[in-house]
């Protein structure tokens, strides 16, 4: 799992992470600022913000005093590009097989009135 999209999806598994990012999508914040919704530490949510550093999700700059975090959108063209490869490839399957169910469906009709095996007895005699 060394790849940067493992990296990524391995970081937002984790919903504290995963809302981190969105509350980030909005503004950069500190990690002070991003810690008070939290009922943890900011050594926790540094953590946190290590995971998504790591996976480059988040950047930190200098900013005077304050290391404000930053959202690394580019990131997010990796994963939308991953997703919407196999998603395609989903979507072509799933028209394969409305077009063969559909074929199935205009196919000849079962016999009206009866199961198949009155319909061959029907016909012997």
């Amino acid at each position: 799992m060394t790849d940067q999209l493992s990296r990524v999806f391995a970081a937002l598994a984790d919903p504290t992470r995963r809302d981190i990012v969105a509350r980030l999508t909005t503004s950069d914040a500190t990690v002070s600022q991003l810690a008070e919704p939290y009922d943890v530490s900011i050594q926790a949510v540094s953590k946190h913000l290590k995971v998504l550093q790591d996976a480059g999700l988040v950047t930190r700059t200098r900013d005077a005093q304050k290391r404000p975090v930053h959202l690394e959108a580019e990131v997010f063209d990796l994963m939308t590009k991953w997703i919407e490869r196999y998603r395609r490839q989903a979507e072509e399957r799933y028209q394969r097989l409305d077009a063969l169910l559909a074929e199935i469906n205009e196919g000849p009709s079962a016999p009206v009135g009866g199961n198949e095996e009155e319909s061959k007895k029907g016909k012997a005699s």
